[in-house]
Order: structure tokens, then C-alpha cells, then sequence
């Protein structure tokens, strides 16, 4: 009996062998990656594998999901790969003419960016593909935007100069604004609409957290304003986004009035919070000083009596604050 089934058990081995390696079809074709190649090299990339990703996918052909994991293995691959190298220059150089500039990316990053764009080029809604691209070319939009900020400050500081012109003295040259290399879109604004895109496709935190961070730094502050207002939407019945979301409208949109409703909303959900209570006692102390300093005393004194409710330590520095300046009051009040 055993000698029976020995022939059929290895036919059916070797039918189980052929289907696992995937031949590519006739002509050449890959064959199209399955589920199991994807769920194995995603596997193989979370756990740091980038090399063992891509021969895992090397025959996958044009698998929106497949591409999407080889781009991202490749822009892995590309964090430890050295900087780019200037090409030599021309000899001899022409006279007063800057040396050849090294590339913008590294030949890894240009891989990883072409298997991305053909990821959503393919499937437009891969939220991952999105998330890659913005995550990629996000520090090279940044160093962009502060090369724009640099040149516009340059050029403020020749304005200012221009009195020297009539006095006879020179002034510097001035410069060309910073223009991207071609072949890649790599502008803030592109990164912005990755992060957006990545944020449509996907329920979670990190594609919002992600734009919302890199267009602080960008400048970009209406769509750091979206994110923060998609993240109170995504963490219901939070304190925290309410809070961060105020942080951002203080500090970065210089909004107070717009950060008081927010701080507010957020200490609905965490009532005994003193950050937050301390976080709204600052606001309304600052514009009661300022309205106080300009002789604005009923406008001033709104704003203390706002204050004293998030103050419950009258011993504190805002309350010592608060304290010297109802004091001024009831004595301008009885003059």
C-alpha cells in the first residue's frame, strides 16, 4: 500500500512545488504577485528586510501593492545609501561660475519614487503609496521652502539697502530664488497633497499627524489647520486634539480668541485638566494686561474676571499676577 501511493504523493509534491514558483508566463510576462507574496514581503519589510521585500517581489509585475512595498524597500534602502556626489566639473571652469551642485536625491530615492508613482498612477486610492511618497520627498520640500525663506530674506535685506545706492556704496548682487531639479515634483505643496491623499484612504492617526507636522514646518498652515480639525473628527470624545489644536491656533496662527473656544471644548472632556485651565488663564491675563496698558480698564477687567476662573491658586505667579492688577483697578476706579 505504501509502495502505491508513494508515486501519487510526489506527483502531487511536484505540482505543489510548481505552483509556489510561479514561472513567469510565456514571453516573458511576470506573473502577477498573489496575496501571500504581498502579506510575505510586507512581513519582511515591517521587520526591516528590504533586500529580502524586493527578491520576494522581483516577479510581481505591475501589483499596485507589490510596487508600492518595492518603492518603500527602496526608500529604506535609500536612508542608509551615502549622499549624492556633484558631477565633475567642466576644466576648466568658467571664471566667476559655481561648481556643479550634487544631485537633489539619491539614485535609491529616485528608484523608490518611480515604483510609487506607478503604485497610485495604478491604484490612486493606495493610502500607503500616498503616505511613502509624502514620508520621501517630505525633507527635500523642506530644505526647499527654507532655501525660499532664505532667498526672500536676502532679497528683504537689499531693500533695506537700497539707501546705499544713493549714498554711492555698492550693494550685493542679487541672487536667482532656488528652482527644483527637474524630473521630480518634490514643492510643499505636492508633499501636502500626498499627506492629503495618504489621509483620504486610510482611518487612523499617523497620515494626519504626518501632514499636520510636516506643514507646520513647511509653513503651510491651512493644511496643518485641516489636519488638526481631521484629527478632532478621527479622536471623538478627546481632550487631547482639542488641546493640540489650540496650541496651534496660539502659537502658530496667533489666533487667541480661536484657541479659547478650542481649550474650552477640550476641558469638556477633561474638566480637572490644570494644563489646559493654566493654558486658558495665560490668554485671557495677556490680553487683560494688554488692554490694561492701553488704558482700556473695562475691556482689562473682562478679561481678569475670565482668568480668575481658571486661577485657583491665587498664590501662583498668574495669580499674583491677577491680584496686582484688579488691585490697579479698584484704584483707578475710585480716583
Amino acid at each position: 500500500m505504501t509502495g502505491r501511493a508513494g508515486p501519487a504523493a510526489a506527483l502531487l509534491l511536484l505540482a505543489s512545488v510548481g505552483c509556489q514558483s510561479r514561472p513567469a508566463p510565456a514571453g516573458g510576462a511576470a506573473a502577477p504577485a498573489t496575496s501571500r507574496d504581498v502579506d510575505e514581503a510586507r512581513a519582511m519589510l515591517e521587520a526591516g528586510d528590504a533586500d529580502g521585500t524586493l527578491a520576494r517581489l522581483q516577479n510581481s509585475g505591475d501589483d499596485p501593492e507589490a510596487l508600492a512595498l518595492q518603492g518603500r524597500a527602496w526608500a529604506k534602502k535609500a536612508a542608509s545609501a551615502p549622499l549624492p556626489t556633484p558631477p565633475p566639473a567642466a576644466s576648466p571652469l568658467p571664471k566667476g561660475a559655481p561648481p556643479p551642485a550634487a544631485p537633489e536625491f539619491k539614485p535609491e530615492e529616485r528608484k523608490a519614487i518611480d515604483l510609487l508613482e506607478r503604485a497610485v498612477s495604478l491604484r490612486p486610492d493606495l493610502a500607503s503609496a500616498h503616505a511613502a511618497l509624502g514620508e520621501l520627498l517630505a525633507p527635500h520640500a523642506i530644505r526647499f521652502h527654507e532655501r525660499e525663506q532664505e532667498a526672500q530674506a536676502a532679497h528683504a535685506a537689499r531693500q533695506r539697502e537700497a539707501q546705499a545706492r544713493r549714498r554711492g556704496h555698492a550693494v550685493p548682487p542679487e541672487q536667482p530664488l532656488p528652482t527644483m531639479e527637474p524630473g521630480v515634483d518634490y514643492s510643499p505643496a505636492r508633499v501636502a497633497r500626498e499627506y492629503s491623499l495618504a489621509m483620504r484612504g486610510d482611518s487612523g492617526r499617523p497620515s494626519v499627524e504626518a501632514l499636520i507636522g510636516f506643514a507646520v514646518k513647511a509653513g503651510r498652515l491651512d493644511d496643518a489647520e485641516l489636519g488638526y480639525q481631521e484629527l478632532i473628527r478621527r479622536v471623538k470624545e478627546s481632550a487631547e486634539p482639542l488641546t493640540k489644536y489650540g496650541d496651534f491656533l496660539l502659537h502658530e496662527k496667533k489666533d487667541p480668541v480661536a484657541a479659547i473656544e478650542q481649550y474650552r471644548q477640550a476641558l469638556i472632556w477633561s474638566p480637572g485638566d490644570d494644563a489646559i485651565r493654566s493654558k486658558l488663564a495665560d490668554i485671557f491675563l495677556t490680553r487683560g494686561v494688554d488692554y490694561f496698558n492701553e488704558q482700556q480698564f473695562a475691556m482689562a477687567e473682562a478679561q481678569f474676571a475670565e482668568a480668575a476662573k481658571y486661577i485657583p491658586d491665587k498664590d501662583s505667579p498668574q495669580g499674583r499676577i491677577l491680584i496686582e492688577h484688579q488691585a490697579k483697578l479698584r484704584e483707578i476706579r475710585v480716583r
